[in-house]
């Protein structure tokens, strides 16, 4: 059996092989996401995110963190170490309490970061 060649039109290049996303993010662009993501991979590090997102100050003291999560200081003090180095998070020592507020725009980042993937894996028509 011989075969032969097919070959592509240059619309059907386009149409077939057409880019899925914007652009590709480079190796510390994808760590940064990918740190985020990881993050966000634990329920209990996406509740406290949004307990803190939805405080009336803005902030949340540790000690009003731990009650509605159901976990031990310690244990919430990790997960809020990890959101803190994620970038999600900020920190403030007042005294014996840690005081947690969200970065200024990192959940519109993660936001847009979200819609962009839903974007390039919609279908090409």
């Amino acid at each position: 059996m011989t075969s032969v060649p097919l070959p592509l039109l240059p619309g059907d290049l386009a149409a077939c092989c057409a880019p899925i996303a914007g652009g590709v993010l480079d190796e510390e662009a994808a760590e940064r996401i990918a740190q985020v993501f990881r993050a966000l991979g634990d329920r209990h590090r996406v509740r406290l995110l949004s307990l803190i997102a939805a405080a009336d100050s803005g902030e949340a003291c540790i000690c009003d963190l731990t009650g509605p999560v159901g976990l031990s200081q310690p244990t919430v003090s990790h997960h809020m170490k990890q959101l803190v180095e994620a970038g999600l998070i900020t920190r403030d020592q007042r005294g014996k309490w840690a005081y947690y507020r969200v970065v200024p725009g990192a959940l519109l980042t993660l936001s847009d970061t979200l819609r962009a993937s839903e974007t390039a894996a919609a279908p090409h028509g």
